[in-house]
């Protein structure tokens, strides 16, 4: 997870100064890390964050955009926690917070999706929305077959929310169930790069691209070192399946082999596992592969004529699974 966690510290440091921007990244990390308690018959606003620095930037939009004051409780880890938590907590004035950022509308009911007026508003409030479920709740794994940028969402219809988001930005984000838990998640490497840019994440998207890149070359050299193994493999296994063919051939016919025909089988018989082209080479004179593969050619197809004529096993009949895995 250390993309994950520089890719939030750097948002977590970001300077954002439009306030409608500000009030849409403090409206979704409130609607994705948060939940409302009614303590006491008051509603309290809180929101479990991951790092401290997150929990530092929340606590300090909350207070400068609404006025309202804010507590931080540490929770250790332990249990299924694997690091520390922060729970940013406001109890007075809670209720009033809730609906200044879209978490309960106008008749104190709560809003499952994203607030109206980050769903319809601008693009750099798609951008601001994405930047703050991020922070509350996203995670980027290393670039490879399974690399992804995955959001945790507090139910389908905040996902959905995301997806509309990442849409209005030309950004392709699907929305889905895993083992009960709704996530958003944007699967494509061109398309999380996109993304991390648009939130702000610059160096991270660097660091990112690069390992990419490297993957993706490492990749391709073992894709191709295993192809030249394999075609290796198969040109040694048809030279010795040939290698047996001409032996039969030359047993089948005996003294009744062309000249021609046996320099050629005898070639092949000498150094089983060359390629036509040095078998050629080898030839005194010289001949091209072709000339060589059309020599085996007749001389395989002239014994098993023979074998046909004499009632006994061709040349194919040497060929087995044993020899071609030796």
């Amino acid at each position: 997870m250390a993309m994950t966690a520089s890719v939030k510290d750097e948002l977590s440091r970001l300077e954002v100064t439009k306030t409608c921007c500000r009030k849409s990244e403090v409206a979704s990390m409130l609607r994705f890390a948060g939940g409302l308690h009614i303590i006491g018959g008051k509603i309290v606003v809180e929101a479990e964050l991951d790092t401290a620095s997150v929990a530092r930037r929340l606590r300090k939009e909350v207070y400068e955009l609404y006025g309202h004051r804010s507590e931080v409780v540490v929770m250790a880890a332990g249990g299924l926690r694997k690091g520390s938590r922060y729970v940013v907590r406001i109890v007075e004035g809670g209720e009033l917070l809730a609906r200044q950022t879209g978490l309960i509308d106008a008749r104190g009911r709560p809003v499952r999706g994203l607030p109206a007026k980050v769903v319809g508003g601008s693009m750099c409030d798609s951008v601001a929305a994405w930047r703050g479920a991020f922070l509350a709740h996203g995670s980027l794994t290393e670039p490879g077959r399974s690399s992804a940028l995955e959001i945790t969402c507090p139910g389908p219809e905040a996902g959905l929310a995301l997806v509309g988001a990442a849409r209005r930005l030309e950004i392709p984000a699907k929305a889905r169930d895993v083992r009960g838990v709704d996530r958003v998640v944007i699967r494509d490497g061109d398309a999380i790069g996109a993304m991390l840019t648009r939130m702000g994440a610059h160096d991270a998207v660097i660091a990112w691209e690069d390992r990419r890149t490297r993957r993706e070359v490492r990749a391709t050299a073992n894709r191709l070192a295993n192809f030249d193994d394999a075609n290796l493999r198969r040109s040694a296994q048809a030279a010795v399946a040939a290698g047996a063919r001409v032996q039969r051939a030359l047993e089948i016919l005996g003294d009744d082999v062309p000249d021609h025909l046996r320099v050629a089988g005898d070639l092949r018989m000498a150094h089983k596992q060359a390629s036509l082209e040095e078998l050629g080479a080898l030839a005194q004179p010289p001949m091209t592969k072709d000339a060589v593969a059309g020599r085996i050619r007749r001389l395989l197809a002239m014994a098993d004529k023979r074998a046909g004529e004499l009632g006994v096993p061709d040349t194919e009949a040497v060929i087995s699974a044993d020899l071609l895995d030796d």
